[in-house]
């Protein structure tokens, strides 16, 4: 794939209908799920003495979701994406932390009596 042609398909694959799903109607409810997203790219290019050259990109997107927008009787409310595994871990470091804390302060108070 020549850079330009990579050039022209990550600007593509960059639109507002990446970040919002088309809107799902079910009994009366709308939801439009959002995410969020990451991307990156590079490329370049490489020519010798003898006739010889190269050429070579890559491009790289991500997409997390983080919640919907949901439309019922006339109300529209945004409803987040909950990461559970996220969660545990945040909640496992906290955990961690809070016991070698608990066993330093532990630790001082025997060493000073």
């Amino acid at each position: 794939m020549k850079l330009d042609e990579l050039i022209a398909k990550t600007k593509e694959s960059l639109d507002a209908k990446i970040v919002y799903a088309e809107p799902y109607e079910t009994d009366g409810v709308t939801v439009i799920a959002a995410a969020s997203i990451g991307s990156g790219g590079g490329g370049g290019d490489n020519r010798i003495e003898h006739g010889r050259s190269g050429e070579g990109g890559g491009f790289g997107l991500t997409a997390k979701p983080v919640g919907a927008y949901v439309v019922k009787d006339g109300d529209l409310r945004w409803v987040p994406a909950v990461d559970v595994n996220r969660l545990l871990a945040t909640v496992g470091a906290i955990a961690v932390a809070a016991l070698f804390a608990t066993i330093r302060i532990t630790k001082r108070r025997s060493d000073d009596a």
